[in-house]
């Protein structure tokens, strides 16, 4: 859902410049200024393009970033040597419009191996302060883009829960996993996890396509957080495969788990994929077993789900 309000916030942002040149177009021609009207009109019917290529594929979504860069540059180009009193402001544009089009690295490339081209155009290269001021923005502009990556690596090694859904991510379900099987070795309790493996997901991804893909992992998510109880936990282990963490629970009580959650995800029914099909076994801790023998044990009943 982030991603495509994202990609409709580009997409309106591209058609409203493409409106922008339009009426730079009309006015040029209202004010007979003839010689300034192609380039604006060429530009709108691109970045319109740009717009519906930014709703597409991802793919296609990069590629509307590649050309609403190279509309912008060629804006620029026509007219920083035509608009000597605002050459400072032409100039900022093409480093800011790159870090925001393209990743970090990519974008600090281009903007330092264009930095005498953009010089030359605005007859700025023997003008020391403009061009120290061109490269202090190329530089400080870049620390918005690298603060932001910056910050969101740190949500993602703090954050327990997985990307695509709400269970928690295999690092933070090994160590609760850990925890819990000391725990139960420590009060006597038995420990039962379900293992479970959707085998449409690969299939949803690729045939209909992320959307298909985030509704069977939230029809997942959705249907074992309402069979289970308040303290069990889910996360994700594999790809398709996640771990149901059940404490305190002895066989029968996972059996009868395993039993609620079959039924309820046969129940539901998905528009692309239809029933919601899946594998599940129960395991359970063995007394003296080990947390590390027990993963491995889990491990292996998620392959064979894998490979039946």
């Amino acid at each position: 859902m982030a991603e495509l309000q994202h990609a409709r916030l580009h997409a309106s942002l591209y058609a409203l410049t493409a409106l922008l040149l339009a009426g730079q177009a009309a006015w040029f021609y209202l004010v007979g200024d003839y010689g300034r009207i192609l380039l604006p009109a060429l530009l709108a019917p691109l970045l319109i393009t740009a717009a519906l290529m930014r709703l597409g594929q991802p793919e296609t979504a990069r590629l509307s970033a590649y050309l609403v860069l190279v509309c912008g540059y060629l804006l620029v180009a026509m007219e920083l040597p035509v608009q000597s009193s605002l050459a400072p402001f032409w100039l900022g544009l093409p480093p800011v419009l790159t870090l925001l089009l393209l990743p970090l690295g990519p974008a600090m490339l281009l903007n330092l191996t264009l930095t005498p081209v953009w010089l030359l155009l605005g007859e700025s290269l023997l003008d020391l302060d403009l061009a120290l001021g061109y490269l202090s923005l190329v530089m400080v502009a870049g620390l918005a883009p690298w603060e932001i990556l910056h910050q969101r690596a740190l949500l993602q090694a703090t954050d327990p829960l997985d990307e695509e859904c709400d269970a928690i991510r295999r690092s933070a379900l090994h160590e609760r996993l850990h925890s819990e099987c000391e725990r139960a070795e420590l009060l006597d309790q038995r420990l039962a996890v379900m293992v479970i493996h959707l085998p449409q997901l690969e299939m949803a991804g690729e045939q209909f396509g992320p959307g298909a893909r985030r509704a069977l992992l939230k029809s997942l998510c959705d249907t074992v957080v309402g069979c289970s109880r308040d303290h069990d936990l889910l996360g994700r282990e594999g790809d398709a495969d996640f771990w149901l963490v059940l404490p305190d629970t002895s066989e029968n009580g996972a059996l009868l788990v395993r039993q609620r959650l079959e039924e309820a995800l046969h129940r539901k029914v998905l528009l692309d994929t239809g029933p919601v099909e899946s594998r599940l076994t129960d395991c359970h801790l063995g007394r003296g077993e080990s947390p590390l023998r027990f993963i491995q044990r889990l491990q292996a009943t998620a392959q064979r789900h894998a490979e039946s």
